[in-house]
């Protein structure tokens, strides 16, 4: 006896259910994509979209004196923790560990959403990505992502807009 298929396949996102439960929850209708190859990478993701580096949106965990905080970088930079720190009034800033990220976002690092989150963070957004009309970020695993104007995202973080990436040399 085979179990039939069901009738209706489009509502079914390829999201993370935590991301699609925190979509439904804010009534927001994105298009969530899922590639058969990994967007674990800004650069595979970029790729797999067929967008510019700088129009992902990178979602990481740092720790700020030992409490987690995400920051959202685009694609073509990188963070650079000193300014990080500085922001956050901070004595040390780190890059937490991949048991730190699923801890505190509920995901495993290349699938990190920048909300939809498990447990409260803080959270910085550099400001370059506010240069482009759309962004691109994770939908929760490493093989989705999802499309947004950088604003609604920004604010649906909970995001504090901040110069956090490194100067370009």
């Amino acid at each position: 006896m085979s179990t039939p298929e069901p009738a209706e396949t489009a509502h079914v996102s390829p999201a993370h259910p935590r991301f699609a439960e925190a979509l439904a929850e804010l009534g927001l209708q994105v298009e969530v994509r899922r590639f058969p190859d990994a967007t674990r990478t800004a650069v595979e993701a970029a790729a797999a979209v067929g967008c510019e580096l700088s129009e992902i949106v990178k979602s990481l965990v740092f720790t700020a004196d030992g409490v987690p905080v995400l920051v959202l970088m685009d694609g073509s930079s990188r963070v650079d923790v000193e300014l990080v720190r500085r922001e956050l009034g901070a004595q040390k800033v780190a890059r937490a560990n991949a048991d730190l990220v699923r801890e505190t976002t509920g995901y495993a690092i290349g699938g990190v959403p920048p909300f939809g989150r498990a447990t409260k963070t803080r959270v910085l957004a550099d400001r370059r990505l506010l240069d482009h009309a759309v962004v691109w970020a994770a939908a929760g695993t490493p093989h989705t992502v999802f499309p947004l104007d950088p604003k609604t995202l920004i604010a649906l973080a909970g995001a504090t807009v901040a110069d956090v990436r490194e100067p370009a040399e």
